[in-house]
């Protein structure tokens, strides 16, 4: 028997109970990613008409890998996120629905580490 009220006890869980912190980890990677977007577009934009070296050394600037990495991690988190709630809503099965959810998991991981693995040589090897 608990001594908490029926409102404490149900207080930030929803019916995964993880709602809330779930919840506000898409909202605040959602807002994040508004800067990050509109950074990469205006900043490829200006890069119109570079050649391929151009592209290099512009990537090669610490604070531009830095935020291209910072794109990359926040946005395939946000996207592993949202797939989740779907494949959550949608898929039917126990079965199917572990099944999708290691999947989305595991693409995203691959994509992660092959965009961060990708600046980090530019970064380093030029």
């Amino acid at each position: 028997m608990s001594l908490r009220t029926p409102l404490g006890r149900a207080r930030g869980l929803g019916s995964a109970k993880e709602g809330s912190s779930h919840w506000w980890s898409q909202r605040l990677t959602s807002l994040a990613l508004v800067p990050l977007v509109l950074w990469f577009v205006f900043s490829v934009a200006l890069m119109t008409g570079a050649d391929h070296v151009q592209f290099l050394e512009w990537v090669q600037s610490p604070i531009v890998a830095g935020l291209l990495i910072l794109l990359i991690s926040v946005g395939l988190l946000h996207s592993q996120q949202g797939m989740q709630v779907v494949i959550e809503d949608y898929v039917h099965g126990e079965a199917s629905k572990v099944l999708s959810l290691f999947l989305s998991l595991s693409i995203h991981v691959v994509l992660g580490l092959t965009g961060i693995l990708s600046i980090l040589m530019i970064l380093f090897r030029g």
